[in-house]
């Protein structure tokens, strides 16, 4: 993606369980190799607070079902040269999309009301306003690469972290697949 400089990466993940960033970090040893390659500007895995302007590439995992997330994913396409969805989830929405099938308000009723034992009560305080319908990434930003899997396999995520960074666009059949 760029010569002679190391390339700059955000990732963040939305409504998803972390497992493609867990998926990320079972790469292992070969994380040294990608530090090498690039500057974590913005992550999970890093300290950095906001995420800067004029990111090359970021990767977002999940779903977009809050308003948080929705803010997140337009941040990331505003500011990420080339946007990477990782993951089933922000593919189509995936596990976080069953919510779909159910009214709002019967399912924060089961989470919050009938499961609960002690003071049972829907939060208000410090809680995303949860959309309808929660949707895939790419339903509300441009995703210039899928990178399907449940979560994708760390060799997945670093033959295209790898292929990226080198300049090319990588093919990811040749390594996964929906559901796989």
């Amino acid at each position: 993606m760029s010569e002679g400089k190391k390339i700059t990466l955000a990732t963040s993940w939305l409504d998803s369980c972390s497992g493609c960033h867990m998926s990320l970090l079972d790469i292992d040893e070969r994380l040294v190799d990608l530090a090498n390659l690039v500057e974590f500007v913005y992550s999970p895995l890093v300290d950095a607070k906001e995420l800067p302007e004029n990111v090359d590439l970021g990767v977002l995992e999940g779903s977009v079902s809050t308003e948080d997330d929705l803010h997140k994913a337009l941040l990331f396409r505003r500011n990420c040269r080339f946007l990477v969805g990782m993951g089933d989830c922000a593919a189509c929405g995936n596990v976080p999309a069953m919510r779909n099938l159910f009214s709002l308000d019967s399912v924060l009723d089961r989470a919050y009301q009938e499961n609960v034992q002690l003071n049972p009560q829907r939060p208000t305080v410090h809680v995303p306003k949860l959309l309808t319908p929660v949707r895939p990434l790419h339903a509300v930003v441009h995703v210039d690469l899928f990178v399907p899997g449940c979560p994708p396999s760390a060799d997945t995520i670093w033959y295209v972290l790898s292929e990226l960074v080198a300049g090319r666009t990588p093919d990811t059949s040749l390594v996964t697949r929906f559901g796989a």
